[in-house]
């Protein structure tokens, strides 16, 4: 085996590692690289936050909306008036369905997620302890009518809606509308 043929490529590689020019990235590239991602991220976080809050909205919609759905389903199902009670305690947001016979605070209760609140245009009936109450009778028809609103903790402008629009019990969801409606956004 002959040794010699191999001692140029091992000095080569030896003078490629001690050369300054190809030892890896200078402080300026990084700086620049450093730089690109800090401007990408600012302007990437509040939106990123933004999508993450209207998909927490939209994931509390649909618990309240088939909550009451549940509650009309079971009216109809038991030939009782049932009803989805909906409440905030220690800053979160709960919901119950029970036969409307039982007192609120002893219905079972379910958190939605923490960063969603009951927005001020909620208008349903509230009872003496500040439980809103959609009540369904034994047909499934609607007791009250109006509508839960739901917003998001850290703000914005996004709103989403459950609306019990008739007596008959029909239902639907909505979200904010740039203009408002008789001082109401989400209708």
């Amino acid at each position: 085996m002959n040794t010699q043929a191999h001692l140029p490529s091992l000095v080569n590689a030896k003078n490629i590692l001690n050369d300054p020019s190809s030892s890896g990235f200078t402080v300026l590239e990084t700086l620049v690289i450093i730089i690109i991602v800090g401007i990408l991220a600012a302007v990437g976080i509040p939106n990123w936050m933004t999508f993450v809050a209207t998909r927490r909205l939209n994931t509390a919609q649909n618990e309240v909306y088939h909550a009451m759905r549940q509650a009309q389903t079971q009216a109809t199902k038991d030939k009782l008036t049932w009803q989805a009670s909906f409440r905030e305690q220690n800053g979160i947001v709960q919901w119950a369905v029970h036969p409307a016979t039982v007192n609120p605070s002893n219905a079972n209760w379910n958190n939605l997620d923490a960063n969603v609140r009951l927005d001020s245009e909620t208008n349903f009936q509230a009872s003496l302890s500040s439980v809103q109450e959609v009540r369904f009778d034994y047909r499934g028809n609607a007791k009250d009518l109006g509508r839960i609103t739901l917003s998001s903790k850290s703000g914005g402008k996004a709103k989403r809606c459950v609306i019990v629009s008739t007596i008959l019990g029909a239902m639907r969801t909505a979200k904010e509308h740039t203009r408002a409606d008789d001082a109401k956004y989400c209708y």
